[in-house]
């Protein structure tokens, strides 16, 4: 008797520690974790002041990152708040995330793994960009630290969490993509979340060689011929995109192995729609895909 009342303590225990942190519920969702008491990350005494949009801080420093292997600090008292529309939950998005509000998009850039566990896709964020600095790799615009002495590059966690606090709910609604034929022809709004409807991919249903072996094309494979900064760099077919933007995958993102949609009885390319944060480098865009689920196969 005394196990089974130890049994039924444990289980009672687990029910509770779950109701509290978020946690699985009988359809088989997860519920966002509840920080209304604060978050255990980032800095709750950060209070919203001074805040300016994304496209205000873009404009007070352009000549930083339109220029390639520039930063400058930011000294000013100001802050930015937008929501996250892309992370690392895939392996895509290697130690950075993608912020963006109303009016623009900004890449963010820290020192940290698995900053998907708690800078979710909608989550809402307030950062203090005093002390920090904006820069331009590739004119992409960055927030993070000097690299290099002239580039930008990724702050280290420690200064990351005296310089954010999380606010409001996660909110993926707040976060729609929009269509990437309204802003391919004007780079400087790179770094927001869109969707690059009804394209094929060039290699799809083709085959290439892989470390010396004929294989079907994937995504992102493991050669170092074929990757440039452990990415790989893929064309589409269409008029209009095939020489304007490359879909860009890490060889460590979940889907790198995923072959490139085609149709296996005629090997010919699937049309699909494809969302991610549109970045630029220098005069070419590429599409970061967050996770699989942003390859939409489109119905024939």
């Amino acid at each position: 008797m005394k196990q089974i009342k130890y049994y039924i303590w444990i289980a009672a225990c687990a029910l509770a520690l779950t109701s509290c942190m978020g946690g699985e519920n009988l359809k088989g969702e997860w519920d966002a974790p509840d920080f209304s008491g604060g978050a255990p990350f980032g800095n709750n005494a950060i209070q919203e002041t001074n805040v300016i949009t994304i496209q205000e801080l873009l404009d007070k420093y352009p000549n930083v990152y339109e220029a390639s292997d520039k930063n400058k600090l930011i000294e000013e008292d100001i802050q930015i708040k937008g929501r996250i529309t892309g992370n690392s939950v895939e392996g895509n998005i290697y130690k950075q995330f993608a912020l963006q509000d109303k009016t623009a998009g900004i890449i963010v850039c820290v020192d940290a793994g698995d900053l998907h566990g708690y800078l979710l896709e909608g989550q809402e964020v307030l950062i203090d960009l005093k002390g920090l600095y904006i820069g331009g790799y590739g004119q992409q615009p960055e927030i993070g630290m000097p690299y290099n002495g002239t580039s930008i590059g990724r702050m280290p966690n420690s200064i990351w969490q005296k310089h954010f606090k999380l606010v409001g709910d996660v909110n993926p609604d707040e976060i729609q993509p929009v269509d990437f034929s309204t802003i391919k022809s004007d780079k400087k709004k790179c770094g927001r979340l869109v969707t690059i409807k009804n394209v094929s991919f060039q290699l799809a249903g083709k085959y290439e060689k892989v470390n010396g072996v004929d294989r079907i094309a994937t995504f992102a494979p493991d050669d170092e011929e074929l990757k440039t900064g452990g990415a790989v760099n893929r064309s589409l077919n269409e008029q209009g995109y095939k020489t304007t933007v490359v879909i860009r995958t890490s060889t460590y993102a979940n889907f790198a192995a995923m072959p490139l949609p085609y149709d296996v009885t005629t090997m010919t390319a699937k049309k699909c729609n494809l969302t991610g944060i549109a970045t630029r480098y220098k005069d070419d865009w590429q599409l970061l895909i967050r996770k699989t689920s942003d390859i939409d196969i489109v119905a024939e």
